[in-house]
């Protein structure tokens, strides 16, 4: 799967803005498709995002999160030139690992 995933990280004063985009279809499992037939879930369950090898950010989605969900955070302790990655698992299995450097 190509990485699909679009990530920016800037550096305000002493903190580090996080900005990623994620393309994935979220479909929650329970709408029916246009031949009547259920749509099965396939969801991001797992977010973790690390800066270096320090994990800043680990969040838990179900099926409440939108069609290409964008997330937005920041953390102290970051300065420019550091990387700063998210790893993305849905309940099918598959991940999905972007990577940016602080600006």
């Amino acid at each position: 799967m190509p990485n699909m995933m679009r990530m920016r990280a800037s550096l305000d004063g002493d903190t580090v803005v996080v900005r990623v985009l994620m393309t994935h279809p979220e479909d929650t499992g329970l709408l029916k498709g246009p031949d009547g037939k259920p749509i099965p879930a396939h969801f991001i369950q797992t977010v973790v995002c690390k800066h270096g090898d320090n994990e800043v950010l680990h969040c838990d989605w179900g099926i409440a999160v939108s069609k290409n969900p964008f997330l937005e955070f920041s953390f102290k302790g970051g300065k420019s030139g550091d990387t700063v990655s998210v790893t993305w698992l849905d309940n099918k299995g598959e991940t999905q690992t972007g990577s940016t450097t602080v600006s």
